[in-house]
């Protein structure tokens, strides 16, 4: 066995695919400690800064004086306290919808919808980005898979058309997570109705910052309930947190937790973070002022890429990435920022397309004008 990984982490090494991690001191804020000094960090999911909100941490601390630290079971044995309950109660009002159910993680909930909801006989359309765990899914839940290229609706369309499936299933990421741009929702929703197809929506980078009041990419549409009956969203990103959940209609919701793997056979998520992701919830809606201030930031800093013709894709989301091709460029260019004091990650295959390797800039409401302008002084040099 020793043999076989050794070959396989030089492998990695040689194809400049190796990961590594960078441990940091301090809160998760666009300023990091590493080995006591300051890191300028374009790289986190933070967008709207509530990682460090000290409204959250008070309802951490005063989930954990009521609750303790863990639940202590799953939710259907003893582990499902009231702090969860009210959390899904007040989730499926922030949706709009019937009800909403918990889930340790946006993987589990990916995984435990779609493993209960198709089988072998029926067919799952995926677009060719979605989100690793969204494939997996798929491949778990033993339906006929089909691929289309990114946002190509019409190459849908005709595998719609061609499959006999008892059921079928559409699944796309709201925003996708590597390239920030939106999924043709009222094109794929068509199609969906044309025959008679579910759809699901993965809005883990949409919730928090997309739509008039941040619901997202359904609200952005102007979408119902009846038009994407499954929407599953997580609060490691805007909301600062942990976790995740599926909203959707009382059946659907009941039946998850009849036959959602992922749900039953888990330990339910610490009750003092269901209490601090309700505080995230409000201080969302609140501070309206942090969902403006990003996307003013992410205005001016496509607006200083374009002055130095730096190449950005098509994005109008939190999500910048800068196409550089090859994984070692990409690594490259990553070190150079770093020896510079900024940290923007290197994101290579498999999480991205082969030839397709870039560096990932994202940004936080915490983010200001002169950080976004050290970052393009510094791209500008080292590219």
């Amino acid at each position: 066995m020793n043999s076989f990984l050794r070959s396989f982490l030089q492998n990695r090494q040689q194809a400049a695919l190796y990961r590594t991690r960078q441990p940091h001191d301090n809160p998760q804020t666009p300023i990091l400690l590493i080995n006591g000094q300051p890191y300028l960090a374009f790289c986190s999911n933070d967008y709207l800064g509530l990682a460090n909100h000290p409204r959250l941490k008070t309802a951490w601390q005063q989930g954990a004086e009521k609750y303790a630290v863990g639940s202590g079971a799953s939710h259907l044995v003893t582990g499902h306290t009231n702090a969860h309950h009210a959390l899904e109660k007040e989730l499926a009002t922030y949706t709009g919808r019937e009800r909403a159910l918990l889930f340790s993680t946006g993987y589990m909930a990916n995984l435990g919808v779609v493993t209960a909801l198709i089988g072998r006989h029926d067919a799952v359309f995926l677009d060719k980005l979605n989100h690793a765990s969204l494939v997996d899914a798929a491949l778990l839940s033993r339906a006929k898979i089909y691929r289309y290229p990114h946002n190509d609706t019409q190459t849908l369309a005709l595998m719609l058309a061609k499959s006999s499936a008892q059921h079928k299933l559409i699944i796309t990421d709201g925003v996708f997570s590597m390239d920030g741009d939106i999924a043709n929702l009222p094109i794929i929703v068509k199609l969906a109705k044309k025959y008679q197809a579910w759809v699901m929506v993965d809005d883990a980078h949409g919730l928090g910052v997309l739509g008039n009041t941040g619901r997202g990419t359904l609200e952005m549409y102007r979408l119902e309930t009846e038009d994407v009956p499954i929407l599953m969203g997580t609060f490691g990103k805007a909301f600062g947190v942990f976790g995740a959940f599926v909203a959707g209609s009382e059946l659907l919701i009941e039946t998850l937790i009849q036959s959602a793997r992922s749900y039953i056979y888990t330990t339910a998520l610490p009750p003092a973070l269901a209490e601090t992701v309700r505080a995230s919830l409000i201080v969302a809606d609140e501070e309206t002022g942090r969902r403006k201030r990003l996307h003013e930031l992410i205005a001016y800093f496509r607006a200083a890429a374009l002055r130095e013709k730096i190449p950005l894709m098509e994005s109008f989301t939190p999500i910048q990435p800068i196409i550089l091709g090859k994984s070692e460029k990409a690594l490259m260019v990553s070190k150079a920022l770093y020896e510079r004091g900024i940290i923007v990650t290197a994101i290579r295959p498999p999480t991205v397309p082969q030839k397709m390797a870039r560096l990932r800039v994202t940004l936080s409401a915490l983010h200001n004008e002169n950080q976004i302008d050290k970052l393009i002084e510094a791209l500008a040099e080292v590219l």
